[in-house]
């Protein structure tokens, strides 16, 4: 048995979120927000507490600021995520805002130690400690250069991968990635993503484009209008859970752990998409990306609630 299920490697920040806002500001405007909170964030570290709430063994490989190092190991620690994946660096941890509303919301985000997530993977010692897990997914956009490498060694360690590379533009409409996309078991972008993927913003677009690829399993992400996956030329969509929503914050990451949790169990696709809709929406339940994390009971009550009713 391998000591982790889950290896969560990407980008790790500190997160400010503002929440309650009575409209959208506009430029040079002040508006007040009703609710805030500091809280660790990042696709990386939202994905892998998801995980550790569900049960799962968790490895979280990243960088912060050296400053940061109590703030995170306690933090962390409530989740039962360990600190032996993380480097300290004295560039600083890296910083993100979240304007959020209802509906959507908006990031202002300063890299910081994130910068040296490329050279981190290139060490062999940090690539040895990523296949002793069942399942690796990057919370971060993999260069071509550094997939071919990297991607290829946890195959052959029998690791099964996902990517979800973020708002990253440049590299979602660069043809390069195609084939990245092509060697991962499952690619997750949102509705957003998809659409630099594909030129246009429509889901079957993003089919088309899909299977045109010959992609083996890429997800998309829908918010509202919840979740599809497209398998092997297949189709199936899942639709989410009727929620209040207090903040979309690391909605998306929560998705992605539930549907990894899912996938790890070997459950269809089509069953796996119902974990990670209901993960996605209970995440949006509360302020922050971890405060309204499920833990397996959540999950399964409300799985039969919404799904089998």
């Amino acid at each position: 048995m391998k000591p982790w299920d889950v290896a969560v490697v990407g980008e790790i920040f500190a997160d400010h979120v503002f929440t309650g806002f009575p409209h959208w500001p506009q430029p040079g405007e002040e508006v007040i927000a009703e609710g805030y909170v500091r809280e660790l964030g990042g696709g990386s570290v939202n994905t892998a507490c998801g995980l550790s709430r569900l049960g799962r063994r968790v490895r979280l490989v990243g960088l912060i600021g050296d400053a940061d190092f109590d703030w995170f190991e306690h933090r962390l620690g409530e989740f039962g995520v360990g600190m032996g994946g993380i480097r300290l660096e004295a560039d600083g941890t890296g910083i993100t805002v979240s304007v959020s509303m209802r509906d959507d919301r908006t990031f202002f985000t300063y890299p910081g130690a994130n910068r040296g997530l490329p050279e981190l993977l290139r060490e062999q010692a940090v690539l040895t400690d990523l296949t002793v897990a069942r399942h690796v997914h990057f919370a971060m956009p993999l260069s071509r250069a550094l997939a071919a490498t990297v991607l290829p060694a946890l195959r052959a360690a029998g690791c099964t991968t996902s990517l979800d590379v973020g708002h990253s533009p440049a590299w979602l409409r660069d043809a390069d990635n195609i084939a990245t996309i092509r060697d991962v078991d499952l690619f997750l972008p949102n509705a957003a993503e998809a659409a630099l993927l594909c030129g246009r913003d429509s889901a079957d677009a993003y089919v088309t484009w899909a299977v045109e690829n010959d992609l083996p399993r890429v997800v998309l992400k829908r918010g509202a209008a919840g979740a599809l996956v497209v398998a092997d030329g297949a189709l199936c969509h899942v639709a989410p859970p009727v929620i209040d929503v207090v903040d979309t914050t690391g909605a998306g990451d929560a998705f992605n752990a539930g549907l990894i949790d899912g996938w790890l169990d070997n459950e269809p696709l089509g069953r796996a998409l119902e974990r990670a809709c209901i993960c996605g929406a209970q995440c949006s339940t509360a302020p922050g990306a971890l405060a309204a994390l499920p833990h397996p009971p959540l999950l399964r009550t409300l799985r039969e609630r919404t799904y089998r009713s």
